[in-house]
């Protein structure tokens, strides 16, 4: 399974979808994220990692949907550390860069 970039849609403009299941792959070290609409993204577990600083010896031990809204969830590491993912980290393209206005 590949993610479709082409189903993500650009920052600010996804509609919100509750995720109803995430797990870790540890053979593609991505989380596999489905959606109450029927799609499913593959994220890359470095994204994750680069997006909450999460050192890179830390392995996930476990991965905890939010219950209550569905709208996001976290991976607990060996390290203590804690990363917490929403759904349109998953679901919408980056924001892109602005360039240097300096007059």
């Amino acid at each position: 399974m590949k993610t479709n970039s082409l189903l993500k849609k650009p920052f600010g403009t996804a509609r919100m979808v509750d995720i109803t299941h995430v797990r870790y792959l540890s053979w593609e070290d991505a989380f596999d994220v489905e959606f109450e609409d029927g799609l499913s993204f593959l994220e890359p577990h470095a994204s994750i990692r680069k997006a909450n600083k999460i050192s890179a010896k830390a392995e996930p031990i476990e991965v905890v949907l939010d219950a209550e809204t569905h709208g996001g969830f976290e991976v607990r590491y060996n390290t203590g550390e804690t990363a917490e993912v929403s759904w349109a980290f998953i679901r919408e393209l980056p924001p892109k860069k602005k360039k240097d206005q300096r007059g």
